[in-house]
């Protein structure tokens, strides 16, 4: 006999409800329906965490808000120009230049051996990046990789577009 691929499962909230496991294999098919039934239906889970998700997307709002504020407020005061790039993603790219930037001043400077006039040349090859795209790609990279990424974008012997438009 074959086994089953389809299980009515009565879940913990009282609602049952048929499921086709057959995009499971045969020996793990039970063990899910018993699984899904200590769990509430899909419905009343979503039901009881959307407050959940509303307020969790408020706080990302809120901090990307904040984010964004801090790193305007930084490219003024530190004279950085404005991006350029498509503008769905303007916004990203300053908020992705100020941590990486700011994180590369900690740690070549106030935690590294770096002087104010090492971080003044690097400085210099910062500004000249203007656009967001490339801010965006390095926004997984750590500060002390900046002087090395900077460079690298500034290779002249490279067959790419130019990275500072």
């Amino acid at each position: 006999m074959a086994v089953p691929t389809s299980f009515e499962v009565v879940h913990s909230c009282g609602h049952t409800i048929t499921h086709d496991l057959s995009g499971r294999s045969a020996d793990q098919r039970a063990g899910y329906a018993r699984w899904l039934a200590a769990r509430q239906c899909t419905e009343c889970w979503r039901s009881e965490h959307q407050s959940d998700a509303a307020s969790t997307a408020e706080w990302l709002a809120a901090k990307r808000i904040e984010e964004q504020v801090a790193a305007s407020t930084w490219a003024t005061q530190f004279d950085m120009p404005p991006l350029e790039g498509p503008e769905k993603i303007l916004g990203w790219g300053e908020r992705t230049r100020h941590q990486l930037v700011t994180s590369a001043y900690t740690e070549l400077v106030t935690e590294g051996a770096w002087d104010e006039a090492d971080w003044a040349q690097l400085e210099e090859q910062i500004r000249l990046l203007t656009r967001a795209g490339w801010w965006v790609d390095q926004r997984e990279a750590g500060g002390a990789d900046l002087p090395e990424l900077l460079d690298a974008a500034t290779d002249a012997d490279r067959p790419t577009e130019n990275p500072f438009r």
